[in-house]
């Protein structure tokens, strides 16, 4: 390691530009590889990474940028670099200026009448459903276009902000206010640089810059308006960043007036003429959207009317992200959404791109997804529209089906999304209308169908979504799964009995909730399969540490489920699982799922009151897990278990048990009066 170290030292300031790039290249894979081969050289590292970081060649510049991000994520000592910091921040501000050649240059000409080519189209990925606490979404916010050193100064500047804090103020500020008073056109790219530096440490400079964040607002709200179309987008960028601050301020009239601003500012843009301001605008409403939630009521008629707006005039491109500006705005509200001066503005544009699209059209999945966040969010008042939404889902299911096995008659390619995205559809209309969807599910092939589905054993995430539908399907009608029950029951059971349940971990997930959600409903009928199920919960269970903490959760959930419907059959076996389920069970927040559980084990205490006797420390910190049980029945219930074994534990055995237990947890029980 030494002879490479002195070799690499050698050829660091080579002529040739390549050489160079790879030097800057093997020190970022050490540090992320072996940090400590580096940690004698660091200073001289670090010295020569800042000044290849200004390196004339970008390419060099670019690899030697990664450094910072991967010396951050080395857990290396940060003294080390806080000393560099006044010299490196200078540096990563000026590669924030868009390059010369940056093909985003030429992007930011294009006018919105221009149509986009295909390979303009990111692919696009749906998430299927996900019934749990931990779904891992990723949302980035800046748009992946090309890695350069623009966007790589930018993450560099943002994860030392987030490492150092407000330490970087200091030296970063003077630097962007010099920036941001430059007024001819020659430097705009400086003052672009400017306002993404603002949005870079936006997170970790948070409480540095909070007492100047309405100044730094006020500021970067005129430029929404700037005549170049980068900094307006960027700015629209910036204040999305700064979102959370805007909307926290809504209860002031200062702040009150600023929120305003920005959203009008906001929706301005959005019909900017310009692709790129569209794009930037739509994504930074969304995020102003997801924070302001509930808030954004009083503003629902002028919101719809410029996205119904863009909507009408955007190219593909762009229409995706007002189909998911459309959709979160449908989450945030809620049913606030459902009144008829908002529909009136917000389905007959949706309904005419509904009619307008083909079954086999991929422009229809972000459609398909922005119908189903408007089902959950109208409930009850989705009705009106339901009949040919439902239809249409079973129809693009069935012809999928068919071009899975015989394209020719079918008469298009199978592609799994439209099923995935049809399902999904199906849940958020059975989670929005509840009973109402009953009338449509009993004229409809559906059962077939979804049992089709959940058989797919070639696609994880058509099964995934299947089985979320199947436990939706399971609370609000289940007397239409009911000819088919044991076949789901035996399919669900089978998705968790698999070596593979790291990798299809979300259709274990599902599959596992909606055996809970059909047992509560068909109660004695889920006993063919009890054993079964139990004996695959058991093992997730004691691998907890090792699994997702969702599967955990509905683990656990179903495994109380099946006990409290069938509390002989379980109850027999209490002993191999009570401690792993006490302890999973503990970790569950207080709801209607966590109290289905513990009916269940109240139901099996009684069956079989010695099953828990070894686990009864467990019991009470699970029991004492509760803020407060809401089912007054629930709660005696619970009261007589811990008062049983009160009774049946003689000569200091329940005192040795309460002895065992830390001093919250005993305070936890007293509520119980033992």
């Amino acid at each position: 390691m030494d002879q490479y170290l002195q070799g690499l030292f050698v050829l660091a300031h080579d002529s040739a530009a390549e050489v160079r790039k790879l030097v800057c290249a093997a020190f970022v894979q050490l540090i992320e590889v072996n940090p400590s081969f580096l940690e004698p050289h660091l200073r001289n590292v670090i010295e020569y990474m800042l000044q290849v970081n200004k390196d004339s060649d970008d390419e060099v510049a670019l690899e030697a940028c990664e450094f910072w991000s991967a010396y951050c994520d080395a857990q290396l000592p940060l003294e080390n670099l806080r000393e560099f910091l006044p010299r490196l921040i200078p540096v990563l501000l000026s590669n924030m200026a868009y390059a010369e050649d940056d093909e985003s240059l030429a992007e930011a000409e294009e006018d919105e009448s221009l149509p986009d080519r295909d390979q303009d189209l990111k692919p696009r990925f749906h998430s299927s459903r996900f019934h749990g606490s931990d779904n891992a979404e990723d949302d980035d916010d800046d748009i992946v276009n090309i890695w350069n050193l623009r966007k790589c100064s930018a993450a560099g500047l943002d994860v030392l902000s987030n490492v150092f804090g407000d330490e970087i103020l200091p030296t970063m500020m003077p630097i962007v206010q010099a920036k941001l008073s430059t007024t001819d056109d020659e430097t705009w790219k400086e003052r672009e640089a400017a306002v993404l530096a603002l949005g870079a440490v936006a997170e970790g400079c948070i409480t540095g810059l909070y007492p100047h964040l309405s100044e730094i607002v006020a500021f970067i709200i005129p430029l929404l308006d700037d005549k170049f179309p980068l900094i307006r987008s960027i700015s629209c960028w910036t204040l999305s960043r700064f979102s959370r601050f805007v909307v926290q301020g809504i209860d002031h009239q200062k702040g009150c007036e600023q929120f305003d601003k920005v959203l009008r500012g906001l929706l301005r843009r959005i019909l900017d003429t310009n692709k790129r301001v569209q794009e930037a605008a739509c994504s930074a409403f969304a995020t102003l959207e997801e924070e302001a939630a509930e808030k954004l009521a009083p503003h629902l008629e002028i919101i719809l009317q410029h996205l119904m707006c863009a909507f009408g005039k955007y190219q593909r491109r762009n229409l995706r992200i007002v189909y998911d500006a459309i959709a979160t705005l449908a989450d945030a509200v809620g049913e606030k959404l459902n009144q008829p001066t908002h529909l009136d503005i917000l389905m007959p544009p949706l309904i005419a791109k509904w009619q307008q699209l083909s079954n086999s059209d991929k422009d229809i999945f972000p459609l398909l997804e922005c119908f189903t966040s408007i089902a959950q969010a109208l409930g009850p008042g989705f009705s009106q529209f339901a009949e040919p939404v439902f239809q249409r889902c079973i129809n693009i299911i069935q012809t999928q089906q068919l071009a899975k096995i015989d394209p020719a008659s079918a008469g298009v390619q199978y592609d799994k999304e439209f099923i995935v995205c049809s399902l999904d559809l199906l849940s958020g209309l059975a989670e929005g209308l509840g009973s109402g969807i009953e009338s449509l599910v009993a004229q409809s092939s559906l059962r077939d169908l979804l049992l089709q589905c959940c058989m797919d054993d070639d696609a994880p995430d058509v099964r995934q979504s299947a089985f979320a539908l199947l436990g939706d399907l399971a609370r609000v009608c289940p007397v239409h799964l009911h000819p088919r029950l044991s076949d789901f029951l035996n399919v669900a059971a089978k998705q968790l009995n698999t070596s593979k349940l790291k990798e299809t971990v979300s259709v274990a997930n599902n599959a596992c909730w909606a055996i809970g959600e059909l047992a509560v409903k068909v109660h004695q009928e889920v006993s063919p399969i009890v054993m079964t199920v139990i004996s695959c919960l058991v093992p997730i269970l004691q691998h907890a540490e090792e699994l997702n903490k969702s599967l955990i959760e509905n683990s656990a959930i179903t495994l109380g489920r099946l006990a409290w419907v069938c509390p002989e059959i379980v109850s027999l076996h209490m002993e191999h699982f009570m401690q792993s389920w006490c302890t999973a069970l503990s970790m569950i927040r207080d709801d209607i799922e966590k109290e289905d559980a513990f009916r269940g084990l109240c139901a099996m205490v009684r069956a079989n009151p010695s099953g828990a006797l070894s686990s009864l420390v467990y019991m009470c910190k699970a029991i004492a897990s509760w803020h407060e049980i809401r089912s007054e029945e629930l709660h005696n219930e619970v009261c007589q278990v811990l008062h049983g074994y009160k009774q049946m534990l003689r000569n200091g055995a329940w005192e040795q048990c309460m002895s065992a237990l830390e001093p919250p947890v005993k305070d936890k029980l007293s509520k119980y009066q033992v």
